[in-house]
């Protein structure tokens, strides 16, 4: 097993930046913390150059395979405050293995568990006071590859860089955890089989950014998007998986490539299962949907996404017709759902699935430059 070096060097105290005094009005996105990890690829030398610096820009050529071809994978994934003061990461081990997946499918070179693992430890170690400790609030991690050789033309990077960036985030959706009004996308497509659908990459939601801006110009949050090929299955919302509760049970997509494997998504699952909530991953029309909303089936639908955790729906807009769920209000499902997985991110409630990681920070003195040597 091979070795690599970590250099932290932390931000010296003058220069680290206030933090949010109101932990009420973070917004999502828009603040982060003092430090950034990163680390170099090239074929020869393999991952190198980890270190933990300073959060600043990133010098990179114009010719940059990114910035033309779009070349590149990402994540999004939280640090809760627990009540104690330590910090839970919510299955991490799941987000870094959907990233290694979403890098082979973009022929980028895959990451050491134990490299990523530690990063997220030192940053966390550092920067362990932007973690907020108000209610709802967390510290959002972003890990990112990028290709980074300067070539104009059409092939893989022969180098690459991976870098995280975090900051304190509260709900991702205006409305918090209130019903939001979802429109069904006709017009566009996001993702077709065979395509990138099913990874975390830049082009997937470039795709979406249009449709989303002209629905949020009529009054909706997201946009739910419909198969490609036939424009009649519900796939998924431009931030999150979707579930619907017809009847007894729960209906979600299936990963078939064209939706996102959510890591909330399959912990949704797994409590569903846990509480004998019958659950169907399986192909669902949105003719299927309107009739059980005409039958009056249509008990639930929700979203659920590292984000949002979950996101009521309480208005459905299909061919200019509005379908109302529960009389625009939160579902008793929804709800439980919230608060079990809330409970747990934040300590509150029993890990029975052993989801969480604990960091205990502030153990170690994070002020002094070190160089750590991991067997990677």
């Amino acid at each position: 097993m091979a070795k690599t070096t970590l250099k932290i060097e932390p931000v010296p105290a003058a220069e680290r930046k206030p933090k949010p005094q109101d932990e009420t009005s973070l917004g999502f996105g828009r603040i982060y913390s003092d430090h950034m990890f990163s680390a170099e690829w090239s074929e020869p030398k393999g991952w190198h150059n980890a270190r933990v610096s300073k959060y600043g820009p990133i010098a990179m050529a114009p010719a940059a395979l990114v910035l033309h071809y779009g070349q590149t994978v990402f994540e999004g994934l939280k640090a809760y405050r627990a009540a104690g003061g330590d910090i839970n990461l919510f299955r991490p081990d799941k987000n870094i293995e959907r990233l290694n997946n979403s890098a082979r499918r973009l022929d980028m070179p895959p990451l050491e568990p134990e490299l990523v693992s530690a990063a997220f430890e030192a940053l966390l170690e550092l920067d362990h006071e932007w973690v907020p400790r108000s209610q709802g609030a967390s510290l959002y991690i972003r890990p990112t590859m990028i290709a980074t050789e300067p070539y104009i033309g059409l092939k893989s990077s022969s180098t690459f860089l991976f870098f995280i960036i975090t900051g304190p985030v509260g709900a991702y959706y205006p409305e918090g955890f209130n019903p939001v009004r979802i429109r069904v996308e006709e017009r566009y497509s996001r993702a077709g089989p065979g395509g990138l659908g099913s990874v975390k990459t830049a082009a997937n939601y470039a795709a979406s950014l249009l449709a989303e801006k002209e629905a949020k110009k009529k009054g909706f949050t997201q946009v739910l998007w419909l198969d490609a090929a036939h424009r009649k299955y519900v796939e998924e919302v431009g931030s999150m998986n979707i579930l619907f509760k017809i009847g007894e049970r729960v209906i979600t997509p299936p990963l078939g490539g064209t939706i996102l494997p959510g890591v909330t998504r399959d912990s949704v699952i797994q409590l569903l299962k846990s509480w004998d909530v019958p659950v169907e991953e399986r192909q669902l029309s949105i003719a299927e949907v309107i009739e059980a909303h005409a039958a009056g089936t249509l008990e639930e639908v929700f979203g659920c996404g590292t984000a949002a955790v979950i996101a009521p729906v309480g208005m459905l807009d299909y061919q200019g017709q509005g379908y109302q769920v529960r009389e625009g209000k939160t579902g008793p499902l929804a709800q439980r759902l919230f608060d079990e997985l809330i409970g747990i991110q934040y300590g509150r409630l029993p890990d029975r699935f052993r989801w969480l990681v604990r960091l205990q920070p502030g153990q170690k003195n994070a002020s002094t430059p070190t160089v750590r040597t991991l067997a990677v």
